[in-house]
């Protein structure tokens, strides 16, 4: 605290020899001494103000957005830095309001990293600082007996696929990774592991949604894509929309029968779904309520009560809207191909996921094992958001790589000071597989095919589709927005237009004014032409409909039409290209309630592994096709292995039933709901 202190007395005065506006002395001068201490006890006081003031104001700005209370960070630190001026008892030190800004950001950024320094130079100072903060958030819980056996933490690198994770580690991109599998060099180990790598394959929806569904609450049926239309409610489900999340979180504890996989002692942070937790922070299944029991943002000001925190956030969330702004121009004037627009928002809707919601989620997940909870899960969106639009194998994803690697040794050096045992399981939803979208290839958009398909008139102007990004539903969230509400009411029209949703390399076609799932035999005669026009576009890879005389059917090109309960991976028809489980994948789907009238796939390269995105990204995944539905699972070898000897970790429910196993073997059995909790949760 000292050298923390001292440092921060020499900034201020560097910065007042610098600052023209910004002085320590009065205006006939004082002696070298006196401005030395003027500075101290000025850095002195504003220290204090800091600790003991911004806390507070944070509480009292609990109304005011996330994303508005980080840009008032530096009207608020330059505001405590002029009280402090002013409240000095032996200086005459001023400044002009915006000087003090920049010169209160300066001071806290400087104390902010010195104070990491020291601590990582000195392992005897950082122990003693983390068991303090351990020792005071176990007296604030309930003062009860300290925990038994180990704890696990989740960290979920969102859309890091399992090959994409191996290439990184072998570039040497992420050292913590590569140590926890055992540094190779020239093919062999240079230590001892501790972790073992484990690939999984997804469900045909290969997405957030899905996957974290099935993983945090052990059910993922009926979630045919990201987005889908229900012909009974007339309404559009997102599963990044809360509501939406909201409502399949509760049809999966219903489905179940339990709240999840961290209904004991478990904390949520970041995710789509609560997992059953009681500590939540950036939840998005309860980010729709309203009122003192949302704690959806809570992990935001709990973060931005520290102002080191929140300084050092800010000045990285402009660096990184600055570095999104320098790539996408160098892409653009190096004229890359496949390319998608990245101007707008989206800089900010990026530096969002890659640098804010990161640093709150990892700083809650350190709260957590500081906390001694039981179990942990967390997801880094951050890869997901750049590779959607750099693609998944561009060096601006590869540089977020490195900077979540970073986050992973922190958490890992932390783990070393936590009042229990903690053993680490790295693990992502779903891939992401490259190329370039659908409407860059054939100049229209899988709506207008549909359109075209069904004789209806193609508009000139293409219209841009939805993102299935996940940070932008977060941003919304923080703001206090609606996310993707509104527009997702659709009546029948007089014309009966079907309606066209985009879920990755997905896509699916609704007819709203027939209430139950058309047949194959009742798409034909209503439209005869369409269903040959998807089948057969080079784009379009296979078509999924329900027949009335084969039950699920997979249409494909040159008049292949297969009965789904036929497919197999020796005889896989239409899904050839598509790998090992594809029929699988596909005959479930087939059975949800919520399937739509047509599914579409687009075409699959098995060579480059490329897909065609039916939405505006060139690193997409929601469907069957390359690396977007190949995860990893890296779990201590501590714990069981995930599945035996030539067996296949296949689908997020399997996933979920490994997880709740590791729990159990942790001393941390999760229980089933009772009526009466299930009734408290719903409510």
């Amino acid at each position: 605290m000292l050298a923390v202190w001292a440092v921060s007395a020499v900034t201020m005065l560097v910065l007042a020899g610098a600052l023209p506006d910004f002085r320590l002395q009065s205006v006939d001068g004082d002696s070298a001494t006196r401005i030395a201490v003027t500075a101290a006890v000025g850095a002195g006081v504003f220290g204090l103000l800091s600790s003991l003031v911004w806390p507070l104001l944070v509480r009292a700005l609990l109304l005011v957005p996330a994303l508005v209370l980080g840009l008032l960070v530096f009207f608020l630190n330059g505001s405590l830095l002029l009280v402090a001026l002013w409240v000095n008892p032996v200086g005459h030190g001023e400044a002009a309001p915006e000087t003090a800004v920049v010169v209160a950001a300066a001071m806290s950024a400087v104390a902010s990293a010195t104070g990491g320094a020291l601590a990582v130079r000195d392992d005897d100072a950082y122990r003693r600082r983390l068991y303090r903060l351990a020792d005071r958030r176990r007296r604030r819980a309930d003062g009860g007996p300290g925990p038994v056996g180990p704890g696990i933490v989740f960290l979920q690198l969102d859309g890091v696929g399992h090959e994409s994770l191996r290439q990184a580690v072998a570039d040497g991109l992420m050292p913590t990774v590569a140590r926890w599998l055992g540094d190779v060099v020239d093919g062999r180990p240079t230590h001892r592991p501790t972790h073992r790598l484990t690939p999984w394959r997804t469900d045909w929806s290969s997405q957030t949604g899905a996957s974290q569904l099935g993983i945090l609450h052990g059910s993922n049926h009926d979630v045919p894509a990201f987005r889908w239309y229900e012909k009974e409610s007339r309404e559009v489900m997102v599963c990044n929309r809360p509501s939406s999340a909201a409502e399949l979180q509760r049809r999966a504890i219903e489905r179940t029968g339990d709240g999840g996989l961290l209904t004991v002692d478990g904390a949520s942070r970041g995710n789509l779904f609560s997992g059953g937790a009681d500590q939540l922070a950036l939840v998005l299944s309860i980010a729709a309520r309203r009122g003192r029991r949302n704690r959806s943002r809570a992990g935001y000001f709990a973060y931005f009560s520290d102002p080191a925190n929140a300084v050092r956030t800010a000045m990285s969330f402009v660096a990184d809207v600055l570095r999104e702004i320098g790539q996408s121009t160098r892409a653009r004037i190096g004229k890359q191909r496949p390319r998608v627009k990245r101007g707008g928002l989206y800089p900010f809707i990026r530096a969002f996921a890659t640098v804010v919601e990161r640093d709150v989620v990892v700083a809650a997940v350190i709260g957590d094992m500081l906390a001694g909870r039981s179990a942990v899960y967390a997801d880094l969106v951050a890869y997901d958001e750049v590779a959607h639009h750099s693609g998944p194998g561009s060096r601006d994803a590869a540089q977020v790589l490195e900077r979540l690697d970073r986050s992973l040794a922190l958490i890992a050096q932390v783990a070393e000071h936590a009042p229990r045992a903690y053993r680490i399981v790295l693990l992502s939803d779903h891939g992401q597989s490259p190329g370039e979208t659908f409407l860059g290839r054939y100049g229209l958009s899988l709506g207008n095919l549909v359109r075209a398909g069904c004789g209806l008139p193609v508009p000139r102007k293409a219209q841009r589709t939805h993102s299935g990004a996940e940070a932008r539903a977060a941003v919304r969230a923080a703001l206090r927005l609606r996310v993707e509400e509104g527009a997702e009411q659709h009546r029948p029209s007089r014309r009966s237009e079907p309606i066209v949703l985009a879920s990755g390399n997905l896509g699916l076609v609704s007819f709203p004014d027939v209430p139950h799932r058309m047949s194959k035999e009742e798409i034909d005669a209503r439209h005869p032409a369409l269903l040959s026009t998807l089948a057969n576009h080079p784009g379009i890879g296979f078509v999924l409909v329900r027949s009335a005389e084969h039950g699920g059917l997979v249409l494909g090109a040159h008049g292949a039409e297969i009965p789904v309960d036929e497919l197999s991976d020796e005889q896989p028809g239409p899904l050839a290209d598509f790998g090992p489980g594809a029929a699988d994948a596909v005959r479930r789907t087939h059975t949800f309630p919520h399937v739509a009238d047509i599914m579409v796939n687009s075409w699959f390269d098995p060579a480059d592994g490329e897909v065609l995105a039916f939405e505006e990204q060139i690193g997409s995944h929601g469907g069957l096709g390359g690396a977007q539905g190949r995860p990893f699972l890296l779990s201590p070898l501590a714990l069981s292995e995930p599945v035996g000897d030539g067996t296949e970790l296949v689908g997020a429910e399997h996933v979920h039933r490994v997880l709740r196993r590791w729990l159990r073997e942790s001393d941390g059995p999760q229980v089933p709901l009772t009526a009466r909790e299930e009734d408290r949760r719903a409510a």
